[in-house]
Order: structure tokens, then C-alpha cells, then sequence
């Protein structure tokens, strides 16, 4: 693990981002990865190199100061696509099953493949898998109306 203070990242004029370490060298091209990035969106932070290896690991994001902070949750934001279920319209049929849902990023209809692609993260999240290998999120099935709630639990 790094101390938060022994590193910064900034773009160079290409848009790249760049690590400056603790000893001034710049790093072009790194790429920040969750190690963990449904159960632990903001915890075990890696940065590799743009040859993949690993320069940085952070614990948490938390720790460090806001502006870095930022640009890495930012940075995270544009390599990670995992829609967020506010709404499940339908749900029919059994293995497979299509779904209509609403998601953070709009309307989406997709096809589930068994009774596997649907599982409970816990006491209150969810994970859904669709035949395309796309993850969707329920952060909260408490947070869910009614009636998408009795939808998932049809199918959980």
C-alpha cells in the first residue's frame, strides 16, 4: 500500500493520465482498477501502468486528500459500467427470463439465462447478469416500489 501523500495525478496534453511518485518520475498512461467494485466500490483502489503492472494500491479512498480523490473517481466512473435498477417494469418467463427495467442510464430490456445471473449481495443488494455478460445493480431492494420488489423476489 501507498501513504496518500507519496503520489499525484494530473493529464498530461494528451489527455493521459499521469502518476508522479514519490520520487518525481511520471508514469504515463496509468489505469485505476477496483480490485472490488460491487462490494467495495471505494476500497482496494489498484493503479498499473499502461503495461499493467502495478505501481499503486490504495485501502481507500477515503484517506486521501479531495482533489486526487476526484480525478480518481472520475477516472474509475469512465471504466466502470454497472447500471444502477431504479424500477423493474416486467419480468417474464423462466430460464430465460426477459426484463424490463428503468436504470440509472434509461430504459434498458435485456435477457436473463438461469436462475445464476440473479443473485443477493447480501441483506439488501442485488446483482443481475444479463446473456451478454452486463452486470445491473440494485443497491438497495428496500429503495424499490412495491411492485419491483415483488418482481424480484418472484425471481430470487
Amino acid at each position: 500500500m501507498t501513504e496518500p501523500a507519496s503520489f499525484n495525478l494530473e493529464y498530461d496534453a494528451f489527455e493521459h493520465l499521469v502518476l508522479v511518485d514519490a520520487a518525481g518520475e511520471r508514469h504515463v498512461g496509468v489505469e485505476p482498477t477496483r480490485a472490488f467494485p460491487i462490494t467495495a466500490p471505494d476500497q482496494w483502489i489498484v493503479i498499473c501502468d499502461a503495461n499493467g503492472r502495478e505501481l499503486i494500491c490504495l485501502q481507500d479512498l477515503e484517506t486521501l486528500p479531495e482533489p486526487l480523490r476526484q480525478v480518481l473517481k472520475d477516472e474509475l466512473r469512465k471504466r466502470d459500467f454497472i447500471p444502477h435498477i431504479l424500477r423493474i417494469n416486467s419480468a417474464t418467463g423462466n430460464n430465460p427470463s426477459q426484463w424490463d427495467v428503468q436504470t440509472d442510464r434509461g430504459p434498458k430490456t435485456f435477457l436473463l439465462k438461469s436462475d445464476d445471473d440473479l443473485r443477493r449481495l447480501g441483506s439488501k443488494r442485488a446483482l443481475l447478469i444479463d446473456a451478454y455478460g452486463i452486470r445491473y445493480l440494485i443497491p438497495d431492494t428496500r429503495k424499490l416500489d412495491g411492485f419491483s420488489r415483488r418482481m424480484l423476489e418472484r425471481y430470487l
